[in-house]
């Protein structure tokens, strides 16, 4: 099985609870006004990889846990279930954002899969009037679901706002829900 993908991240912080494999899905038709990731949108957009080269790749990483995001991750529900899986089989933890709802994931394909190898969702649209940007919501509207015991709600809290990495390349790396307010020291 292959996604479509945006982007890896394979050691964040600003991503969820711990340090966190970070998978952006691509592709998005939501369409929420001021969304800070446009490029992630277009369904033609980033590269194709197997599933199983990005579950071997989490792995090896040593992240506690997966995050999958976009774009809209549950646009490919059958990648993000094979990753999800995955992720449980390595006994790591699972967070997703999502534009959709709790209710409108239960209706989609696989969306009660889906939900069952979850253990938080953060659900709902981006609203640029209600932004809030912190906490691991974009948007006030947004509603974080603790969907097992794993995490509380302090370990979410707990979440930085935002990141900045350098690569060995030297690519910078800006990450989180926040990541173009990060304050620049002089």
């Amino acid at each position: 099985m292959r996604a479509r993908v945006h982007g890896v991240e394979p050691r964040s912080r600003a991503n969820g609870p711990g340090a966190r494999f970070v998978v952006w899905l691509q592709g998005c038709t939501l369409g929420c006004p001021g969304c800070f990731n446009p490029t992630t949108h277009p369904a033609d957009g980033g590269h194709e990889i197997e599933v199983a080269e990005l579950a071997a790749q989490l792995e090896a990483s040593g992240a506690e846990g997966l995050s999958l995001s976009g774009g809209e991750p549950f646009q490919q529900p059958a990648a993000a279930l094979a990753l999800l899986e995955a992720a449980r089989a390595q006994g790591k933890s699972t967070l997703a954002f999502s534009g959709y709802t709790l209710d409108e994931l239960r209706a989609l394909p696989l969306g009660e899969r889906i939900l069952a190898h979850l253990d938080v969702l953060i659900d709902g649209r981006y609203v640029a009037g209600e932004r809030l940007a912190t906490g691991l919501r974009g948007s006030e509207n947004q509603r974080i679901r603790l969907l097992t015991s794993r995490y509380s709600e302090a370990d979410v809290a707990a979440t930085p706002e935002a990141e900045i990495r350098i690569s060995p390349t030297g690519e910078v790396i800006l990450t989180g829900v926040d990541p173009l307010k990060l304050k620049v020291l002089r």
